[in-house]
């Protein structure tokens, strides 16, 4: 149900100067939306205006810190003095950084929570009041991970920040089925292996089980086209059938009181092997 797009309509997009946010600015201005690009990249974000506007579409780039709330804001009333009213609200910037322990590098963890998960925060507080009140279908798209879910080993505070975009996501979801005539919907970006520049940073050359952006952005238009609010993204190494055994074995670790992520317990190993063989 993709009736806030269309030809007039305008899309915001954070992280958008690459990887899944440019490739989903793309999929919008070649949909005849106007396109708003926000980034903290100045030279990327250039290069991404200047591919957009070969689509035809109206294309506004700006440069924005969204762990800044005060520049979410700008952003909010440079687009509304551009376009006017906001019919797609797409939080997703993000940032990775190489893991430690969960008690060194606080201010990497700072940083980490402050871009990836508050920024998601400030762009709903800076944009959906307005969605809500020019009363148009719209929708509100934050990119959260897999890693939000089943919260691998190596990176806590990248997992915690995108458990916080599921939890705070699911609640913007309940929050709008219980306003009053609200046409907004909520979804839920969960992307695999996505090889991004964010990933290319670490890894030079992309692996082969590794998504593209243009594959992921295939996957989460088909999903928008069905209202999916859970929008859990295949790669090429892990097939939805995996995905959810793994989901479902993390939830069991609190329903049968198992150690902490007990897939990585040397205890558990062959239960969890058996599990997913089944």
């Amino acid at each position: 149900m993709t009736n806030w797009m269309g030809e007039g309509r305008t899309a915001v997009i954070t992280g958008a100067a690459g990887g899944i946010g440019l490739e989903a600015a793309r999929r919008f201005a070649i949909a005849g939306m106007n396109v708003v690009l926000a980034d903290v990249k100045q030279e990327e974000l250039a290069e991404a205006e200047q591919s957009l506007k070969a689509t035809g579409t109206d294309v506004l780039a700006i440069m924005c810190d969204v762990s800044d709330y005060a520049q979410v804001q700008k952003l909010h009333d440079e687009v509304h003095d551009r376009f006017g009213q906001v019919h797609c609200l797409m939080n997703n910037a993000g940032i990775a950084r190489p893991g430690s322990k969960p008690w060194d590098n606080l201010d990497a963890f700072n940083q980490m929570i402050g871009i990836n998960l508050m920024g998601v925060v400030h762009g709903c507080h800076a944009f959906i009041p307005s969605m809500l009140a020019h009363g148009e279908p719209g929708a509100v798209i934050n990119t959260s991970s897999k890693q939000g879910i089943t919260r691998p080993p190596g990176n806590h505070a990248y997992n915690l920040s995108k458990t916080g975009v599921l939890a705070y996501t699911e609640s913007i979801a309940l929050a709008f089925r219980n306003e009053e005539t609200c046409r907004l919907s909520a979804h839920l970006l969960i992307p695999g292996f996505v090889y991004t520049p964010m990933i290319s940073t670490f890894i030079p050359e992309k692996p082969p089980f590794a998504a593209t952006a243009e594959e992921t952005v295939d996957f989460m238009m088909d999903a928008l086209a069905k209202d999916d609010f859970y929008i859990l993204c295949p790669d090429n190494e892990t097939p939805r059938e995996l995905d959810e055994k793994r989901i479902q074995w993390t939830a069991d670790d609190i329903i049968q009181n198992r150690p902490a992520l007990s897939r990585w317990h040397p205890d558990y190993s062959e239960s969890f092997k058996a599990f997913i063989d089944r």
